[in-house]
């Protein structure tokens, strides 16, 4: 006999309660632990203050990420790469692949599972403003990036070193990175390939290991991951750039294409997404809570504005002014939040693939029950948030036996180009800690222990890869976001290149210069070697 929506959404809240019991009974104390921290780090503190940089800083910059907007895409394919640097358009790739990544997929999916559709509009919020904070961090990481074995490098550590003459606060800011890019977040993208493999191809043959029973398929995803990244990651920078400048553009647009098909074939039901997406921005619910929270939380996730790593590959470029690669790096929010993240909030809600829920119940079922009747067994009725699952259903709502694949394909090349982009990010930071502790190997050790991490987290469950993650985001930001407040305070240097860029700009120069002690910016070594030589 076939099963009601009524009989069908019963099973839904059991499941629920089944799998929340589960956690409940086995949640080990890593998880308790990580969800304690993460309720440390990621407390409202946190939320308005990335919030209130972002709009300090368009403030600041006088809405640089409006004014000049025009300039940004002209100078996504101005310059070259040269021996010590890569190109603004590889560095912007070099970004892009981390920014792009598995917060466009399942990030998008858990801030609306958790914070409901109006968090859309925040991440929208954190996109707009963080693009002038993105210009700021990314503007420091070039005036005061250094050269290093014959490749340029810098970051939040470097600068905040050089513009504040704190050491201790820059190998702080380096011991973070290094434990959240190179352990913690990686985590969360291998998961991803993994559960959207699983949910595409199925589980297989179940498994009992060390790391607990997993699926054969999961294990099998893990190696081959681990693998593919192992032979990138030995082949340094140049190998790295190279990979994620072809591929980010064309899974990028590859994905924005069959968002745009799922908004075609359901226009008419667009204003009322849009709607739905407006309708508690401003509820207490939201401004103390689940919206805004959540929105922020994997806003700042997805797009990195003010967390610290896109500096990282900002600083590689090769550019001949800092201020170019700072709005550069702006823009690449853009592409990040308010087009890709768009693409899949707007294919989740439009086919009304999710769940709205808070942290212990479920408070609304799948709002598209006939597919749930027809497509979900009763043990799958329980979806979690934090897996790429929503998303998946969505394009397969549409393009029955297509879309988990596609979705899982997609997912597989945001996910891996992200963890190539996290391991510079941490190879960049062994180097900055090296320079004054000598460490054996610190770079082989590094590669063993992100491939191990890969690995971790592409077999264990979504919700532990996601709060270990979590950790690590919150930890560079609140580190990084204090950084460049007090460097703006105590020099603007980032505020100066940008008047010193404009003024250029209006005169017509045809090619720019970069005079650092002309602008009253100190310990710019890199840049005033470049302008004696010159």
């Amino acid at each position: 006999m076939s099963e009601t929506p009524e009989t069908v959404a019963e099973q839904a809240a059991q499941a629920a309660e089944a799998a929340v019991a589960a956690t409940a009974d086995s949640g080990t104390s890593l998880q308790t632990i990580v969800d304690a921290i993460n309720g440390v780090v990621w407390s409202p503190a946190l939320i308005y203050t990335c919030l209130a940089a972002g709009l300090f800083f368009s403030i600041m910059t006088r809405f640089a990420q409006l004014r000049l907007f025009k300039e940004m895409i002209r100078l996504l394919f101005s310059g070259g790469a040269s021996d010590r640097g890569v190109s603004s358009f590889q560095a912007l790739a070099v970004s892009l692949s981390g920014r792009v990544g598995t917060g466009n997929i399942a990030g998008v999916a858990a801030a609306i599972g958790f914070g409901g559709p109006s968090a859309v509009f925040w991440m929208w919020v954190v996109a707009f403003l963080g693009a002038s904070t993105a210009y700021v961090e990314s503007t420091l990481a070039q005036i005061y990036k250094e050269e290093h074995e014959g490749q340029y490098r810098g970051g939040p550590a470097f600068y905040i070193e050089k513009a504040t003459g704190q050491k201790w606060y820059g190998i702080l800011f380096a011991t973070a990175t290094i434990l959240a890019c190179g352990v913690l977040l990686p985590t969360v993208q291998s998961n991803a390939i993994g559960n959207a493999v699983d949910v595409a191809f199925g589980s297989g043959t179940m498994l009992d290991t060390a790391l607990g029973h997993i699926s054969s398929t999961k294990v099998i995803v893990g190696a081959v991951v681990v693998m593919i990244l192992g032979f990138i990651i030995f082949g340094g920078l140049k190998r790295i750039a190279k990979f994620a400048e072809f591929v980010v553009p064309f899974m990028a647009l590859s994905y924005i294409i069959v968002a745009c098909v799922v908004l075609v074939l359901n226009v008419d039901k667009v204003p009322a997404v849009f709607s739905l997406i407006m309708s508690d921005i401003f509820s207490p619910m939201a401004a103390f809570g689940a919206a805004i929270g959540w929105g922020v939380k994997r806003g700042v996730y997805s797009n990195e504005a003010g967390q610290g790593t896109g500096p990282h590959a900002a600083a590689a470029a090769e550019v001949q002014h800092p201020a170019q690669q700072g709005l550069v790096q702006a823009f690449s929010v853009y592409i990040d939040t308010l087009f890709v993240c768009s693409a899949t909030a707007f294919m989740i809600l439009i086919t009304g693939m999710y769940d709205v829920m808070d942290e212990n119940t479920v408070k609304l079922g799948f709002e598209n029950i006939d597919y749930m009747v027809r497509n979900f067994p009763a043990e799958m009725a329980y979806v979690d948030p934090n897996s790429p699952a929503f998303t998946q259903h969505a394009i397969e709502s549409a393009f029955p036996g297509i879309g988990k694949p596609f979705v899982a394909i997609a997912l597989f090349f945001f996910a891996f180009t992200t963890i190539l982009a996290y391991y510079y990010i941490a190879e960049t930071n062994v180097s900055y800690v090296l320079r004054t502790i000598k460490i054996p190997g610190a770079f082989f050790i590094l590669k063993v222990i992100m491939m191990f991490a890969v690995f971790y987290g592409s077999v264990k469950a979504a919700t532990l890869a996601w709060g270990l993650g979590d950790i690590g985001v919150g930890l560079m930001a609140w580190l990084n976001i204090v950084g460049i407040i007090i460097i703006f305070f105590i020099a603007k240097p980032a505020i100066k290149a940008l008047r010193d860029y404009e003024a250029q700009r209006k005169a017509g120069v045809e090619e720019y210069s970069f005079d650092p002690e002309a602008l009253e910016i100190k310990n710019a070594d890199l840049w005033e070697k470049k302008k004696a030589e010159s």
